[in-house]
Formats: structure tokens, C-alpha cells, sequence
């Protein structure tokens, strides 16, 4: 089954997008899906991530929304949850490279399994296992088995 793009995909500002990309896929396994760039400036890049999901990301720059870095920001205002089938093995991953472990592996009473880190730039990322349950009624499909 062919690869399918989400109907909501997050977007993020970095100071500095080239080690970003660097970064995420590296820590956590994100995989460059495109890169476009005026001028050696990121102006927008595609990563994805796992059977659907996807990031956007691109250059700090000046913008009518006021959108800037966490760090620079000084604080947070909305953080990603991003499903893993092995938290455990990600989590290393994450460890090995430098992540910021803001909440290590923690069992949910929910049922989930997941931690939390935070990128160089500031960004909080959400990694577990959970999955919410479709909605009574709707069609569900299998996302695992799609490629990308």
C-alpha cells in the first residue's frame, strides 16, 4: 500500500535547520524526505516518520506570525506525540546522540510506554506507544502495513 500523507503535519522554525534535519534523524530516526533551499537557507523541509507521519521544518526568519524557537521563545507553547512500536530502543537512540531526557521511560496507566526529550533548539518531543482509539462507527486503517 502506497505511503500517505497526513491530514496534520506539525511545523517547526530552527535557527539552525541544516543540523536539525542532521539531528532528528539521527537521535530519532526521522528520514529526510525533501529539502529546499534558496540561497544555502532552508526554506522548507519534509521529514518522516514512522508508517505516516511527517514534520515540516525551516529557517528562523523574519515572518507576519512571530514564529520563533523555543529557546528563544523562552518556553514552550505545544510539544508532538510521536508513536514508536519499541520506546526502549528508541529511547538509546535518543541517549546516544545527546537528547535532553526531559521524562525518561515511564509505564502509563493508560497503557502507554513513553518518554519525552528535548531537540538543541528547545523543541519537546513525546515518544510512546500509544495510540488513540478510533472514533465508534469510523473506518480504521492499518498503518504499520503501509510503506513509505
Amino acid at each position: 500500500m502506497a505511503y500517505r500523507t497526513p491530514d496534520a503535519i506539525p511545523g517547526f522554525h530552527y535557527r539552525d535547520p541544516h543540523a536539525a534535519i542532521d539531528w532528528l534523524e539521527r537521535a530519532f530516526g526521522f528520514e529526510r524526505h525533501a529539502v529546499h533551499e534558496q540561497d544555502g537557507v532552508v526554506r522548507h523541509a519534509e521529514m518522516r516518520v514512522g508508517s505516516n507521519g511527517m514534520i515540516m521544518l525551516g529557517a528562523v526568519r523574519e515572518n507576519p506570525y512571530g514564529l520563533t524557537t523555543p529557546r528563544e521563545a523562552g518556553g514552550l507553547t505545544s510539544s508532538v506525540y510521536v508513536i514508536v512500536e519499541d520506546p526502549d530502543a528508541h529511547y538509546e537512540r535518543a541517549v546516544a546522540a545527546g537528547a535532553e531526557i526531559v521524562q525518561g521511560l515511564t509505564d502509563q496507566d493508560y497503557g502507554s510506554r513513553d518518554y519525552s526529550a528535548r531537540d538543541p533548539e528547545g523543541y519537546v518531543w513525546h515518544f510512546g506507544t500509544y495510540r488513540p482509539a478510533a472514533p465508534a462507527g469510523s473506518q480504521v486503517t492499518d498503518h504499520a502495513s503501509q510503506a513509505l
